[in-house]
């Protein structure tokens, strides 16, 4: 009995332990206010990370989720090198993959300040995988199926042969007829010494006047068809890819260097206009960066920078002739702001996979129906999106469980788009 005591003395220390260890890490993975930790990032971080992907430092929502002791990332953050020349192996590690480029010191934030910067960057991440619908995926306008053409060729040529076939079973029973009559019905024979009329099946399949009517019917519905294609898609320029005078790659800076596109183009944020970048906004990298490219001297030969002295001269500097791609008609009235910032758009959703696109095209056809289509399949975000708190009317409808698109706020008014 008193070794089975022993024993269970023991299992108690070890559970009690384990218990106390637990606490320990819960304790250890601080509880800081997201909200606050938002307003930090934005001020201190943003110029290097960004929460899903990888900027100039590691993508911060995966880094920080998985790592479960805070007390080392609030270090870090506040000293980077502090924790290297104290030789921390998680540090000396992530500072050789990065090239050993030393992260910003931050040692005027405190302890809890760091703690809010970490809640927040966990609690985006998690609603960031939350969310796994892609709203670049948005269904494209198309045409009739090639099925759809070639059934309809089909259906063409089977009632052809039919009223070939009828024709040539209304003949065969007229001379039956007539036989029965005993009238002879008279072959035009053959005159010895006369040329051959080759064209005589011709006439003879002219003078049916069923035959006739079938192919003026067709020929007036497929020119019909042909002209109403033609007139629907008049200034349409899907597919449009002109050569620009530089040979910008989005497939490099938006897609494998994760540039925002808001980077370049901020207008879109705040703009009726996404707005063409300034050749200011290329030399806050490429002063150092790409010096050696022709394409890049293209840059300095528009400013007139010499990269040789690092001077500007003015009396040499001309404008970029860019060449426009995604042109809208004047009386209709796009506002990038209003359905960037209001209605959460992404930039792919109108202007495609343009992180993959070494050379920008039109992807969208950019027409009334597409955009009315667009109106009516996206659903209006309403929570924390101060633009609808006022709108009783959609807000009962909320209430009683009803899906609410861009149609029923007024997306399909005419003023929305046309002055």
């Amino acid at each position: 009995m008193r070794n089975i005591s022993l024993l269970f003395k023991q299992f108690s220390r070890t559970v009690l332990l384990l218990a106390g260890l637990t606490a320990l890490t819960t304790a250890a993975n601080a509880q800081g206010d997201p909200a606050k930790g938002e307003t930090i990032f934005k001020a201190k971080c943003t110029a290097c990370h960004k929460i899903e992907s990888k900027l100039v430092g590691p993508a911060l929502g995966p880094q920080i989720t998985s790592e479960t002791d805070d007390a080392y990332l609030i270090k870090w953050i506040q000293n980077s090198q502090a924790l290297i020349a104290a030789k921390n192996e998680k540090a000396i590690k992530i500072y050789n993959e990065y090239n050993q480029i030393p992260m910003t010191a931050f040692p005027e934030l405190s302890d809890a300040d760091v703690t809010d910067i970490i809640a927040y960057a966990r609690d985006a991440y998690k609603k960031s995988q939350e969310k796994p619908v892609d709203p670049t995926k948005v269904p494209a306008e198309t045409g009739p199926s090639s099925l759809l053409i070639w059934g309809l060729i089909g259906v063409i040529v089977i009632a052809f042969i039919v009223i070939l076939v009828l024709n040539k079973v209304i003949g065969t029973l007229e001379r039956l007829l007539l036989k029965n009559k005993n009238l002879v019905i008279e072959e035009e024979a053959e005159v010895e010494g006369e040329p051959v009329d080759r064209l005589a099946g011709v006439k003879k399949l002219l003078k049916n006047k069923k035959l006739v009517f079938f192919i003026v019917l067709c020929g007036a519905t497929a020119m019909g068809s042909w002209s109403w294609v033609t007139m629907w898609n008049t200034n349409m320029h899907q597919g449009y890819q002109p050569v620009q005078p530089i040979k910008y790659s989005h497939e490099l800076h938006a897609g494998a260097m994760k540039i925002d596109c808001q980077y370049c183009h901020s207008g879109a944020y705040k703009s009726k206009n996404a707005s063409i970048p300034s050749l200011n906004v290329c030399m806050n990298c490429h002063k150092v960066v790409k010096t050696e490219s022709p394409e890049i001297h293209k840059i300095y030969d528009a400013l007139g920078y010499d990269p040789d002295k690092g001077t500007y001269d003015t009396t040499k500097a001309k404008p970029i002739q860019w060449v426009r791609i995604h042109n809208l008609p004047d009386f209709a009235y796009f506002n990038h702001s209003q359905h960037v910032v209001v209605g959460g758009v992404k930039c792919q959703q109108c202007h495609g996979p343009i992180e993959t696109m070494s050379e920008v095209y039109q992807y969208s056809p950019l027409t009334m129906k597409w955009c009315i289509q667009c109106h009516k399949r996206t659903e209006v975000n309403f929570k924390g999106n101060a633009y609808y708190d006022k709108m009783t009317q959609v807000h009962d409808m909320i209430k009683k469980g009803q899906k609410v698109s861009a149609a029923v706020m007024g997306g399909l008014e005419c003023s929305k788009c046309h002055y």
